[in-house]
């Protein structure tokens, strides 16, 4: 086991479907939770023909100029790899989504497919947002939505703007707040059993 602390990197994907490989992850941001200047950003050219126009609404994103402009998937996905990779200098890369069964599913497919390997692990598995704050608070699944968890932590003021690295970046505050809230906990805990 490496000395170096670990480091949840906040995911966020924008796609224009809801299943990688018929339809296509459009956008990717990461960034490191308590180090926002460790961040990552691509669009990324879709891979089919096919899309729910629905879906590609939410991100905002110009399938045409993404088909036009974009890095195709191959180098975005080596792009994001060697970045999570460079992370490994300062400490071990943890996954973090919000949801991760989502984001996740993309994102490992998508460096499996175009990379051969995830720089996440063989599984991709990490940390969903919203079960870590369910066994922080002892609540219930209906409790965990990002709004009811912003109001409950006092961060209202994060913004989610469908954009994947400014998605990356609430998802990494509040996992910094919910980090803070545990030692928080632990350190009462622990007064209170000295008392």
């Amino acid at each position: 086991m490496s000395d170096l602390p670990e480091l949840y990197v906040a995911v966020d994907v924008e796609a224009d479907g809801p299943i990688p490989g018929p339809y296509s992850m459009i956008s990717l941001g990461m960034v490191v939770a308590g180090r926002p200047e460790l961040t990552f950003y691509t669009e990324l050219r879709p891979i089919s023909d096919d899309f729910v126009p629905k879906a590609l609404a939410v991100s905002g994103l110009d399938r045409d100029r993404l088909l036009r402009e974009a890095p195709a998937a191959e180098d975005a996905m080596r792009a994001a790899a060697r970045w999570v990779d460079d992370l490994r200098r300062v400490g071990r890369p943890v996954f973090l989504a919000a949801p991760a069964v989502w984001d996740g599913m993309f994102v490992h497919w998508y460096f499996m497919h175009f990379t051969g390997k995830s720089p996440f692990g063989a599984t991709g598995s990490g940390i969903d947002l919203r079960s870590y704050y369910m066994g922080l608070t002892g609540g219930e699944w209906s409790a965990t939505r990002k709004d009811a968890i912003k109001r409950a932590l006092g961060l209202t003021h994060l913004p989610h703007t469908h954009h994947a690295a400014e998605d990356a970046a609430e998802i990494a505050q509040l996992f910094t707040a919910m980090l803070d809230e545990a030692k928080r906990r632990r350190r009462e805990h622990r007064e209170h059993r000295e008392r």
